[in-house]
């Protein structure tokens, strides 16, 4: 698209933007990270209704916080989401201070080595939490071959930065289309380390369960994992107390069996995380829907994303896809 055909609206929006990254970026990174994570949570998440979201979101599934809770997390999700995006446009200090620490950790780490070493493929189930960029950056500096499939950003003069922003923190990255999911089944089939999302509400997946609610949950990567032999994993990259170093956890690999309950066993490996660390899931996007009367029930509208924050991507294919 070219430059004056991008509507201005989106062209101001990537601007300011863009013009908060290069000013964050004159700070030592030590006081970049948070001072985007303090934007996100007093400017950006509060202009975007963040607030709002995160409160609806909880009253669902933990009612039982108390009110300073709640409103401690209206704040430190955006905070952590902020930490995020910044880190992602610091890629080079970024994936250095990750390559230094070695983070990954965890009782799936020797199945993962043990994978990586005899070439099999593999799906790493990733979620909004933490930092996504992490778990890339963490593997891909142990010389591993590590995939991610993202969604273009529909504001696209934003995206003409945000995808080589994501690109230095690592490729090989495959594009939501046609033509990236074939590039993508091809990676895993040679034995790549395909890092898939799972934890936003998906309209073509199964009614499963998260924080005992149901919730439609996208089956394509246990579909892939039984489809090309592939070892299904739940990595979580966790930020530690300091805000700027993470934990790397692998999960123990998921049996192969029944989609669902392949996926199921992922919610619930995810939920226990979540509840352990409340502050580092994307508590914004809709993950469960409510209709008139109260009930939680798949709805009919689209899952938004109300800022321009990235993370691992859902993807649902078609079971009679040949991919």
């Amino acid at each position: 698209m070219a430059e004056g055909r991008i509507p201005l609206r989106d062209r101001l929006t990537s601007g300011l933007f863009i013009g908060m990254i290069r000013l964050a970026r004159l700070l030592p990174y030590r006081r970049r990270i948070p001072a985007m994570g303090w934007a996100f949570a007093h400017i950006a998440g509060p202009l975007a209704g963040w607030p709002k979201r995160v409160r609806a979101n909880l009253a669902l599934a933990r009612p039982d916080l108390p009110e300073a809770e709640v409103r401690r997390l209206t704040r430190a999700v955006p905070d952590n989401a902020g930490r995020a995006m910044m880190e992602t446009y610091s890629g080079a200090e970024f994936t250095a201070r990750i390559a230094a620490s070695d983070p990954l950790t965890g009782p799936g780490l020797p199945a993962l080595e043990q994978a990586v070493a005899a070439g099999r493929p593999v799906v790493l189930a990733a979620a909004h939490f933490g930092n996504y960029d992490a778990m890339r950056a963490g593997m891909i500096a142990r010389g591993w071959k590590v995939g991610g499939l993202y969604r273009p950003m529909n504001n696209e003069a934003f995206n003409r930065h945000y995808v080589p922003a994501i690109s230095t923190i690592g490729e090989p990255l495959f594009p939501r289309s046609r033509a990236g999911l074939i590039a993508m089944i091809r990676f895993l089939r040679g034995g790549g380390l395909l890092a898939l999302g799972f934890d936003q509400y998906d309209h073509h997946g199964t009614t499963l369960r998260f924080f005992g609610l149901p919730t439609e949950t996208v089956l394509t990567p246990a579909e892939l994992a039984l489809r090309h032999d592939a070892l299904l994993i739940p990595v979580t990259a966790i930020r530690q107390p300091d805000g700027l170093s993470f934990r790397i956890r692998v999960g123990e690999p998921v049996p192969h069996g029944e989609p669902a309950e392949m996926m199921q066993a992922l919610n619930d490996d995810l939920e226990v995380m979540v509840r352990a660390h409340m502050e580092q899931w994307l508590w914004v996007h809709r993950r469960w829907k409510k209709r008139r009367g109260g009930d939680v029930e798949p709805g009919d509208e689209p899952d938004d994303r109300p800022a321009p924050v990235g993370g691992p991507e859902t993807v649902s294919l078609d079971p009679d896809n040949s991919l």
